[in-house]
């Protein structure tokens, strides 16, 4: 058998150009997104570390939840100016925020927050307006201070980086196939050593660094998508309130809680959005429900309840795109093992940075001979081998 034919000189310079461009083009915000990502992969321990809060009270697993609207209420007492936004509940301790805004729309700094323990109803404090260090990390790394603007410029560069790691290996071939895998000439010239470690550490992050990449390019079109699917929900959904007045009552919270729960038993109620005409619907409260076992846990499906009749209009799953974004939230930044794969996560992460720096220190050093002859040369020495076997 010969590949003399799947290995052209030229189609191996065409995937070495689009590897250098597309990686030339990504790398400096490729950096950025690895150096704030180190930070993201420990959120959870840092924010334990950074931020502290007033406990609640122990208790046993299955204790009854406390009176939801009574929490809202106090909250609205504490902030009379403002209106209930959202409750959502902690993951990881029997906590309840309750989030008060001006408008359906907040905007930074706007939204005020009262956290309540659980199953008393306490309150348990009122955060102060303070530097959040995770959530600086978490905006910058993901759409640099920009809004959709940025989240968009993000994602063309997580996709700029996916074929820069394809032409990547498809140019690895031709560079190692006369060298053993994994070669490191430790005694040659400082950019044969650099160039060793960036082949090395590239090849060895590939696997990693395309699903970080794809799923960086999932997150990245999340705000697109789910105005998609509120474009192709909520019209039919609102049709019969049309021209109808916004509503001035509410049914209680609680009753939704337990609407809800009754009517999807195998979900686990995480949060509730009071009737919003950006984000929801002016006339219902948006329930969003997570699985309860592992590998459910990561599909949240929404329901909307009728704020004034407690009608459950929609109990059904997100689409397809959806499902498949939110699957590949956790993928992005390791945060389902535990801390052994979280320290996974952030080695790989540093062997990229690594590859990064490395790759930018080889083009601007770059030799008079272009790299395409070297590879031409490399090519054509396995063609004359390969011709060599076939006689």
């Amino acid at each position: 058998m010969t590949t003399s034919n799947s290995i052209r000189p030229q189609t191996v310079r065409a995937w070495y150009r689009i590897h250098k461009w597309s990686s030339l083009i990504c790398t400096a915000f490729l950096l950025m997104a690895c150096v704030t990502g180190l930070p993201l992969v420990f959120s959870d321990e840092l924010q334990a570390v950074l931020e502290s809060h007033v406990a609640p009270v122990q208790a046993d697993p299955g204790a009854a939840t406390a009176n939801v609207g009574a929490m809202v209420a106090q909250a609205q007492a504490r902030f009379p100016s403002l209106r209930p936004f959202n409750v959502y509940w902690d993951d990881d301790e029997p906590r309840i925020f309750v989030n008060m805004s001006p408008s359906d729309k907040p905007k930074d700094g706007e939204i005020k927050q009262a956290v309540f323990d659980a199953h008393t109803g306490r309150l348990l404090e009122i955060p102060t307006d303070r530097f959040n260090l995770i959530g600086f990390f978490l905006r910058l790394h993901s759409e640099m201070f920009l809004g959709l603007t940025g989240e968009l410029v993000m994602g063309v560069m997580a996709l700029s980086f996916v074929l820069s790691l394809v032409s990547g290996a498809l140019v690895y071939g031709p560079f190692m196939r006369r060298l053993s895998f994994g070669t490191y000439r430790a005694d040659g010239k400082p950019r044969t050593r650099w160039f060793d470690l960036h082949n090395l550490l590239g090849i060895v992050t590939l696997t990693w660094a395309f699903v970080v990449g794809a799923t960086g390019v999932m997150n990245a079109i999340s705000t697109p998508l789910f105005g998609l699917w509120r474009a192709q929900t909520m019209p039919a959904i609102l049709a019969p309130y049309h021209g109808k007045p916004a509503p001035t009552h509410l049914q209680s919270v609680d009753t939704t809680v337990q609407e809800v729960a009754s009517a999807m038993p195998a979900m686990r109620i995480t949060s509730v959005l009071f009737p919003n005409k950006i984000f929801g619907s002016p006339q219902h409260y948006l329930v969003w429900t997570e699985g309860k076992t592992p590998l459910t846990s990561r599909l949240m499906t929404p329901a909307l309840v009728d704020v004034q009749t407690g009608a459950l209009t929609i109990s059904k799953g997100l689409p397809w795109y959806l499902r498949a974004l939110e699957v590949s939230r956790p993928l992005h930044f390791g945060d389902y093992g535990g801390v052994p794969l979280k320290i996974i996560w952030a080695l790989f992460d540093v062997a990229l940075i690594v590859v990064l720096l490395s790759g930018v220190y080889l083009w601007m050093i770059r030799r008079k001979a272009p790299v395409e002859k070297e590879l031409n040369r490399l090519v054509k020495l396995e063609e004359e081998k390969v011709g060599v076997l076939a006689r």
